[in-house]
């Protein structure tokens, strides 16, 4: 494809996205020019013809435990607190971590970082599997079995697929485990704190900034 060409499909967003992102879904991102990256990021999949399930029946799902590093001066020192980040849950109240379901044309990486980007519109290096989790649905008698991973945030973007249904909020630790809807998730949550504070020995922080 030439420039040209790709000047063209960009300028023309609103009618070629949905054509354009299994396109380049399947293309690594190092080779996908920054501004076909951007058009892939604000498209989001919907239905569940391609979801995965295993010989159980249960529902396959992943997602990410979104992080970061705040520096913090004090003493004459500098510390390293890690904030984590939540997103809002479309239906009731409470705030939980991005995952949704992982499809059978992925893997459970890409799975991982494609439903952290529409949901919460971050992205960066994928690390530690946290574990697997066995839930039922509130609303469906369905049962799932969910994955989460480690996500060191290095990208936020302003404008993502579920910016108008979901806030997304940066919080402490604390407030983490509060506000976390999900029981799963919270387990989830406290396996990631016991692999940062004893691999990385960082100040967790205590309480919303």
């Amino acid at each position: 494809m030439t420039g040209f060409s790709v000047s063209l499909i960009v300028s023309n967003l609103s009618n070629v996205a949905s054509y354009l992102s299994p396109i380049f879904e399947t293309i690594p991102s190092k080779v996908v020019p920054a501004q076909i990256e951007k058009v892939v990021s604000l498209v989001s999949r919907t239905g569940r013809d391609l979801q995965r399930y295993d010989n159980a029946g249960y529902r396959q799902v992943v997602g990410c435990v979104p992080y970061r590093y705040k520096k913090r001066q004090g003493n004459g020192t500098e510390t390293k607190e890690i904030e984590l980040l939540l997103i809002s849950a479309q239906k009731g109240k409470g705030m939980l971590f991005p995952k949704g379901g992982w499809e059978i044309d992925e893997s459970m990486e890409e799975a991982a970082l494609r439903e952290t980007i529409e949901e919460a519109g971050v992205t960066g290096e994928l690390e530690e599997k946290l574990g697997k989790w066995q839930y039922k649905s509130k609303r469906q008698s369905v049962i799932h079995e969910g994955y989460m991973f480690a996500l060191l945030v290095d990208q936020e973007y302003e404008r993502w697929p579920e910016a108008e249904t979901r806030q997304r909020r940066w919080v402490g630790l604390d407030e983490a485990r509060e506000v976390c809807q999900n029981w799963w998730m919270r387990e989830a949550l406290e396996v990631f704190v016991n692999l940062k504070c004893k691999a990385e020995e960082v100040e967790i922080e205590a309480n919303d900034v």
